[in-house]
């Protein structure tokens, strides 16, 4: 499935590290970045996650909440978290039905090898869940700031 900018982003509910299910749906009224991402607690994610969270209040500003999604576990989430002492929301979509639905679940390459794995990626949604921004392949450095910046002009 491709999605574009403009389409109505998939809903879903995801259990997450605070214990509930983060629920898009239930989103609607607020901007949400979904940001998915391959691994907890390797180097990339890890920069990004905490990238996220040192600007969790610019974007709370602009009536946005943040969600990252990998296909680890709760407990895993729950353990990075607390060891990088993040403030974004991070649901566990270990079926990766979600990162299906979002075109994120992708043959990658490595040393000539190739493996399913997810792609880093952002989707940017307005207040009625459509998409306004997509981000594929993101390139950690500077990515957040590119979103702050996408937002302020939706």
């Amino acid at each position: 499935m491709t999605l574009n900018i403009g389409d109505t982003a998939p809903t879903f509910k995801l259990p997450a590290d605070n214990g509930v299910d983060f629920d898009l749906s239930a989103q609607k009224g607020k901007k949400v970045v979904i940001y998915f991402y391959p691994k907890d607690d390797t180097s990339g994610c890890t920069s990004e996650a905490i990238q996220f969270s040192e600007n969790v209040s610019e974007f709370a500003a602009l009536n946005t909440i943040i969600v990252g999604i990998s296909k680890d576990s709760v407990k895993s989430h729950d353990k990075f978290k607390a060891k990088h002492d993040l403030k974004v929301i991070l649901a566990s979509d270990e079926e990766l039905k979600v990162q299906t639905e979002y075109g994120v679940w992708v043959e990658k390459s490595m040393y000539g090898k190739k493996y399913m794995g997810t792609e880093r990626a952002t989707f940017l949604l307005d207040e009625n869940l459509k998409i306004a921004q997509i981000w594929r392949k993101v390139k950690v450095t500077g990515h957040v700031q590119e979103v702050l910046k996408a937002i302020k002009e939706i």
